[in-house]
């Protein structure tokens, strides 16, 4: 009983030191610490490590990499936080033994969902590996190795992963083994009522090119937009031509933003071009980052209406840092609006939709203030603080069923992971 005071105490005091005034006179959301330890190779800009569940309560499952039995080395576990505001930790295990892989930052991180069974799945540590796959065997449960259950003979990474409204779960790897000369975007189904994952189909390639996923998410109609980058093969930090393309599982039909059907695999000349070429941008192979305009981390959404609302980075020609950008589609196309350009910002990015205006979350790479929201109010973008002092370097959001904007923050410095509720 002691020690649920003592929490229940610290959350009022926390919550006490955050509610404090930011940019546009909002307050910052409450945050919470994650109450167990994070590892500092938990930091990605693609990931999907976050999923929130309940409509009458209200659970959240934060997917994320945590200390291993040496430095160099992170194990993988969900801390789940319940209605209550209790947290638990579930551990990805290989039998009776933690998972445990080499630290990479920027491809070793974990991205996670539930499926309607109230299953966990979790996809870790694969840079150009076979499959690191988790899931629950009994509802909430503790996750196993399941990785021999996905279709073998390929070595994937970046998986991001989503839920269906039918409780179905889809994935989006890069496929990174092909003596051709590219890197593919490969779509995997999970059917819920028969616990199986399939291939959909290979749903981006071009030669000499790889593909980068960034997200997935369904509307209310039950079409799946998804987004991705493309990079010189066989990789660069650097990407180019940010693609939109629409899935409908019902009739199996692949679409671009205006309807238009499109056969799969899409290529840079039927992809649906969200931000196009500079005059001076190119595509370089760069192990580091070449300089010069392109494309770094893009994040998505939907509005009322099912139209696709896409948050991302761009560097513009003649800029030396990435600025924060929106793209929403409407009749004449593609609209491309800056949100923030003031300062470099970091490779985390998330957009939610609130029902009326979409909110953009980024991080900034420098100041006591790093993570910030901006909506747009009046034509002008208005940017709050999210976690005052805190040095917050990447970050996930997911709206959840309640209508409330649950906050993934991370702290690399001090190694901390946050909760927080942005309402």
């Amino acid at each position: 009983m002691k020690k649920r005071k003592h929490y229940k105490l610290s959350l009022i005091l926390l919550a006490l030191l955050t509610l404090m005034p930011a940019g546009a006179g909002n307050a910052a959301p409450v945050l919470e610490v994650v109450p167990f330890p994070m590892d500092s190779s938990n930091q990605a800009g693609w990931w999907s490590p976050l999923a929130t569940y309940g409509l009458g309560f209200e659970y959240a499952y934060m997917a994320y990499n945590a200390p291993g039995s040496i430095p160099g080395k992170h194990t993988v576990a969900i801390a789940r936080r319940d209605n209550d505001g209790n947290w638990s930790k579930l551990p990805l295990m290989d039998g009776t033994t933690p998972a445990e892989y080499i630290d990479d930052l920027g491809h070793n991180q974990p991205s996670m969902a539930r499926d309607g069974s109230g299953r966990f799945h979790v996809f870790a540590s694969m840079h150009s590996n076979t499959w690191r796959y988790y899931r629950s065997d009994t509802v909430g449960g503790i996750p196993q190795n399941h990785s021999d259950e996905l279709p073998q003979g390929m070595t994937v990474t970046y998986p991001v992963l989503t839920t269906a409204p039918n409780g179905d779960l889809y994935l989006l790897v890069r496929a990174d083994k092909d003596p051709a000369g590219k890197r593919e975007a490969v779509l995997f189904r999970w059917n819920n009522a028969d616990s199986v994952w399939t291939q959909v189909k290979v749903i981006a390639a071009h030669l000499n090119r790889s593909v980068y996923p960034d997200d997935l998410v369904f509307d209310a109609n039950g079409d799946l937009h998804i987004i991705f980058e493309w990079a010189y093969f066989a990789a660069s930090p650097l990407r180019h031509q940010l693609s939109y393309l629409k899935y409908s599982p019902a009739t199996n039909e692949f679409t671009k933003a205006d309807g238009t059907p499109v056969a799969t695999p899409v290529s840079l000349t039927t992809a649906d071009i969200v931000q196009p070429m500079a005059p001076g941008e190119a595509y370089v192979q760069s192990g580091s980052d070449p300089g010069g305009p392109g494309v770094q981390s893009a994040k998505l959404t939907v509005d009322s209406a099912g139209s696709p609302v896409i948050a991302y980075r761009y560097r513009e020609e003649g800029s030396t840092s990435f600025s924060v950008k929106q793209a929403t589609y409407g009749p004449g196309g593609w609209n491309l609006q800056t949100v923030y350009n003031a300062a470099p910002t970091t490779a985390a990015i998330d957009v939610t939709w609130t029902g009326n205006t979409a909110r953009i979350y980024y991080v900034k790479s420098s100041g006591a203030d790093r993570a910030f929201m901006a909506v747009n109010t009046g034509g002008t973008w208005t940017e709050t603080s999210l976690a005052p002092g805190i040095p917050i370097e990447r970050l996930a959001v997911d709206r959840s069923p309640k209508g409330v904007d649950i906050l993934y923050l991370v702290d690399v410095t001090n190694l901390k992971l946050y909760y927080g509720r942005n309402n």
